[in-house]
């Protein structure tokens, strides 16, 4: 993890699922200045038509933009991946289930395709990205993860396990950490905001809804809808307006 305050803006991205087309159009939208940071929230894979398309876009993002600062965390459909190709990981006999096979089909591989020759036609850079995805990030006072926290555990006793795969036990209460949690993982129709403790960001694109960014220095929502090429900003000020203040739950 890492902690720090500082001046510049910071986009926090939510779950892509392969779609290519509406990444784009985002990120070429956004007003990115020098030394900005894009925070995305995992779940790059399966399910939508482009997944080697979204990986490729995102690592020559990284490469291209020197000056500016890409943080990229592992979803639970990255972590079932690497599962399924035999290397650190968990739940890869779910990843098929989950819409694997259309991540497969991307890279020109079948769910019939040995292991082996999966491997072989996915390049080292994108093997690279997957195996150095964090599980976490800490810029006070924001905490960024995939799916949430356990809400009763202090953060030095967080699992992975939680990180990545826990839904209504995070949604449904409050925590005491004292941090705002901006995840994905769940996806809503709306970005999710019960303030001061947790901001949820996937708003289904792959279902035919909308990617959703939100800057969180001047609290600005970017989002564009699935199949859609105009990207919509809006100011997301009024829920911190209401903000109470954290209470230990």
């Amino acid at each position: 993890m890492m902690a720090g305050r500082d001046s510049r803006k910071c986009y926090v991205i939510g779950d892509i699922h392969g779609c290519l087309a509406e990444l784009v159009c985002l990120l070429e939208t956004l007003p990115l200045r020098p030394a900005d940071r894009l925070v995305f929230l995992g779940d790059y894979v399966d399910r939508g038509p482009d997944a080697k398309g979204v990986i490729s876009y995102l690592i020559d993002q990284q490469r291209s933009k020197d000056k500016q600062e890409f943080i990229f965390l592992k979803g639970n459909h990255e972590d079932m991946l690497l599962s399924f190709l035999g290397l650190p990981g968990k739940y890869g006999d779910m990843f098929l289930f989950n819409g694997g096979g259309a991540t497969l089909a991307s890279y020109g591989a079948s769910q019939h395709s040995a292991p082996q020759v999966i491997l072989s036609l996915i390049p080292k850079s994108h093997l690279d990205f997957l195996k150095g995805l964090r599980t976490s990030y800490l810029m006070e006072p924001f905490l960024c993860v995939h799916a949430g926290i356990h809400p009763g555990k202090p953060l030095s006793q967080q699992e992975e396990e939680d990180l990545l795969w826990i839904r209504d036990e995070f949604i449904s209460q409050r925590h005491f950490l004292p941090y705002t949690v901006l995840f994905g993982h769940t996806p809503q129709r709306e970005v999710l905001f019960h303030l001061p403790y947790k901001i949820g960001l996937d708003t289904g694109l792959v279902y035919g809804n909308k990617l959703s960014c939100l800057e969180i220095q001047e609290k600005v929502l970017f989002q564009v809808g699935r199949g859609q090429k105009r990207v919509v900003q809006r100011a997301a000020g009024n829920p911190w307006e209401r903000m109470p203040p954290f209470s230990t739950p």
